[in-house]
């Protein structure tokens, strides 16, 4: 379905990855997206040009199933969204985790100031990494580094096998993200293990990645909180208060 805010929802119960040769450029291509990158670093000397999936198909497979088709690339493709006339727009691929607290509402943090999106508040998660020649990127592959950056951004160390896929997000640049689902935590604890997560970044001379977290039940609560937000926040934040509702609803 297509939410308002131009992002659409996925639900799936089986989700099958394809790999997909790479992006091929043209000469002129290459040095725009060169170029391109170089202003980046100018301006954020700390992007760094590594390996990422980039997303170039999603499609329904039923009964109840997705197909999502990928290729290998670096971060530096996702520069030509920005270079004119560009026939390549590659669309990124991403994890995150909707993680819930024993009162129904939705953990979220916000990008710190030294990340590529400074101050958006966004579910935890990251961009996919390509598994080595010779591995499968699949399912079980996506849960677990969805994981690990629920611990690596909140302090919360549920293991993969925890995790349930809940929804795929596309966005209206086309890039897709894998939503898990983990159990529910009590809301004392997700703050102590963030608060605990960015005592030992700090005592070691790291800056966390996130500079804050919140819990969030409506669209007024994120209204409240201060700076942009992913597209795909809203939207997802109203299908879990509908599956809360669902789930304390007297069954028959």
């Amino acid at each position: 379905m297509t939410q308002p805010s131009g992002v659409d929802l996925f639900g799936a119960d089986r989700l099958r990855l394809v790999e997909a040769p790479p992006p091929r450029l043209s000469p002129e291509e290459r040095r725009a997206m060169d170029d391109a990158w170089d202003a980046a670093v100018r301006a954020n000397p700390a992007l760094f040009d590594g390996p990422v999936a980039g997303c170039t198909g999603l499609e329904r497979e039923e009964p109840r199933g997705l197909v999502l088709t990928w290729v290998r690339a670096t971060y530096r493709f996702y520069t030509l969204r920005r270079v004119p006339g560009s026939t390549v727009r590659l669309p990124s691929l991403f994890v995150a985790v909707a993680q819930p607290a024993d009162d129904g509402r939705l953990l979220v943090g916000r990008m710190a100031p030294w990340t590529t999106a400074p101050g958006r508040w966004q579910l935890p998660g990251g961009s996919v990494e390509p598994p080595p020649d010779g591995e499968p990127l699949d399912l079980p592959a996506l849960r677990r580094h969805a994981a690990r950056e629920l611990t690596e951004e909140t302090g919360s160390d549920t293991p993969a096998a925890d995790l349930t896929l809940w929804q795929v997000t596309r966005g209206g640049n086309g890039s897709v993200g894998v939503l898990f689902q983990a159990p529910p935590r009590p809301a004392s604890w997700l703050h102590r293990r963030f608060a605990a997560l960015t005592s030992a970044e700090r005592a070691l001379g790291r800056a966390p990645e996130l500079d804050r977290t919140a819990l969030v039940r409506s669209r007024t609560d994120l209204a409240d909180l201060p700076g942009p937000k992913v597209s795909y926040l809203e939207p997802v934040l109203r299908r879990h208060g509908r599956d809360v509702t669902r789930a304390a609803l007297p069954h028959p």
